[in-house]
């Protein structure tokens, strides 16, 4: 019996024989996926709201590789927004795999996950987006691993026989309309 009392003594979760972990350890065991609805009860939810729940899953952290693709795979991804930004102007963005990495890594350390990255590209590319309208012999844009970490600038060709691009712009037709009072 005392064994056992010890023995549940040294492994509690609570109290002064608690075995103590930071948050970093926590995150990195995947716990959650064992809760069972049983759980929730006992923490203290309804069970009338517990059984209108009709799945249960546990979220993990995304990883640099995660993050990498989403920026790139999905068909309205943000490295394609971009490029098509870049494209109206007849400039061709190019990022390497490296910087990509890198925009991935800078989330991940600012610990704002997948909506973080946009964050993150506006960044870097807020200024190149205001200099390419004014320069029309700007070609092609390469974002590199230096730009991201170090604040290096992009890798610019240029083209200087290239002519200006002429913007057109399109207005909705007019209906017409009834003054006329019923």
């Amino acid at each position: 019996l005392e064994k056992i009392v010890q023995k549940r003594l040294t492994s509690s979760t609570l109290g002064f024989g608690a075995d103590i972990k930071s948050k970093k350890e926590i995150d990195q065991i995947d716990w959650m996926k064992d809760v069972t609805p049983h759980d929730l009860v006992k923490f203290g939810l309804i069970p009338e709201l517990i059984g209108r729940i009709p799945v249960m899953t546990s979220l993990t952290n995304l990883d640099e590789k995660a993050l990498v693709s989403i920026l790139t795979e999905p068909k309205n991804s943000l490295i394609k927004q971009y490029e098509h930004l870049f494209s109206l102007d007849k400039v061709d963005l190019v990022f390497t795999p490296e910087a990509l990495t890198a925009i991935a890594q800078k989330t991940l350390e600012r610990k704002t996950g997948a909506r973080g990255l946009r964050s993150v590209l506006e960044e870097l590319l807020m200024p190149l987006m205001y200099e390419v309208p004014s320069n029309y012999e700007i070609e092609k844009i390469t974002i590199t691993e230096e730009m991201v970490k170090n604040g290096a600038d992009a890798e610019i060709e240029y083209n200087h026989e290239r002519k200006p691009v002429k913007i057109k712009i399109t207005q909705p037709k007019r209906r017409a309309r009834n003054d006329s009072v019923s």
